[in-house]
Order: C-alpha cells, then structure tokens, then sequence
C-alpha cells in the first residue's frame, strides 16, 4: 500500500482535523511490519497526528484524527460526554428477532485471545455495553443493520450482535461460519457527528461503502433505511 493511495480517502479536513475512509484490514495503529492508517496519514500531511477513537482492523469507515492537542482534548471530552454520534451498517446472515431494539450487554476482554464476552449481567471485570439497531432490510442471502453506538467498548457491535446470534458476515472470531476472502468483516463505520471544536458548529462526514457485493447489494436498501 502506497503512502499516496491515502490522498483517495481523504473525507474532511481543516486546520483542526482530518478524517480518512479507512479500508478494511488496514490497522489503525502500528502492528508488527504492516503500515498503519495514523502513519499513512501522518505521511500523507506531513505533521504529526493524534488519534480520537479506534476501529477494528478488519472493518472499514471513518477515522477522525486532530492536528493539535486542543482539537483532540475538545473532541475527547465530547467523546467521553456521548455527545459524539457514531453511525455504523453491518451485514449479518441471520435476522435479528426485533426490527429495533436497544441491547444492553455487559463484556469482558479477554486479552489472550482479544475478544469481548457478552454477559447479560454485570459481574467482576465487565464494562456496561449499550447500542441501538434498526433492520433496514435483507438481499438474498444477508440482512443489513444499522447500529448507533451509546457506548464505546472493545469489539462492542460484534460482541452483542453475535450474543442475539447475529454475527458480522465474516466475522469467525464471534461466530460467523466463514471468513472473507480478504480476511475483511461487513462492519462498516458510515457516519460519525461532532462539534467543531472552534466553531461549535455541527459537523456529519460519511464514509462511502466499500467496492463489494454485499455492499453494492444494500445500497438502495440503506439510502432509503437511514434513520437519523
């Protein structure tokens, strides 16, 4: 993957932040020898970046990253008062048993083998897990959700999907029966709304889907599904 491919993905940019379309299987974060989105991105603009919040490896969407201290502590607190709003669409081969619904789970890591457990109680060790859904509709094969996090844990939508036996397409960690040819998962992170942090004003970017089947299935189903 060359640095100049990151141009291409590109979503918004100021003197505050930047924000990229994150491809699926690229890490966020340095891992091993495989180049990261922040040092793509800290190439690509020639400064130095911080990183406001994290998404899997193998999902795909938007990434917000501050250009200065100030921007990444304003977007931190609006983070940690939910005032953040995190958009995501999935692909799962199962039908959810409600059309809406909020799941409340309470997950656990697990560090040896990087996953989260979902309980339905709180118990040692657990963190409180909240998200909302909406079925937006099926294709052949695949159902498509949309999901508005509440709640910011690790693997926190593949963790409670797969406890209500809805597991991402390719998601063999939580239980899906076959992976991606590219290792990738139908997680897709679509829209994230914030404040600007000097303006105040509100700001929506969008990530455009990935080139994919599934993906290219849903899209009529997702352009007339959106719930704001």
């Amino acid at each position: 993957m060359e640095p100049t491919q990151i141009g291409n993905w590109v979503l918004y940019k100021n003197n505050q932040l930047i924000a990229f379309n994150k491809p699926a299987t690229l890490p966020v974060q340095h891992q091993g020898e495989q180049k990261s989105l922040l040092a793509l991105a800290e190439i690509y603009t020639k400064h130095k970046l911080h990183l406001i919040h994290r998404l899997d490896q193998p999902a795909s969407g938007v990434i917000l990253l501050a250009k200065n201290a100030k921007a990444l502590a304003a977007l931190n607190e609006q983070f940690k008062t939910r005032k953040v709003e995190k958009v995501y669409l999935v692909a799962v081969r199962n039908r959810p048993p409600q059309e809406s619904n909020t799941l409340t789970h309470y997950l656990k890591k697990m560090h040896k083998t990087n996953k989260s457990i979902a309980f339905s109680e709180p118990s040692a060790g657990t963190k409180k897990a909240i998200l909302k859904y909406t079925y937006l509709g099926a294709t052949d094969h695949y159902h498509c959700l949309q999901i508005k996090l509440i709640t910011g844990r690790h693997h926190q939508i593949r963790a409670q999907l797969a406890a209500i036996g809805c597991p991402v397409k390719g998601d063999v960690k939580y239980g899906f029966r076959r992976s991606n040819p590219d290792r990738s998962i139908h997680l897709h992170a679509w829209k994230i709304r914030f404040q600007h942090p000097v303006s105040g004003q509100t700001e929506t970017i969008t990530a455009p889907l990935p080139e994919d089947p599934v993906w290219d299935n849903f899209k009529d189903i997702i352009e007339h599904g959106y719930h704001t």
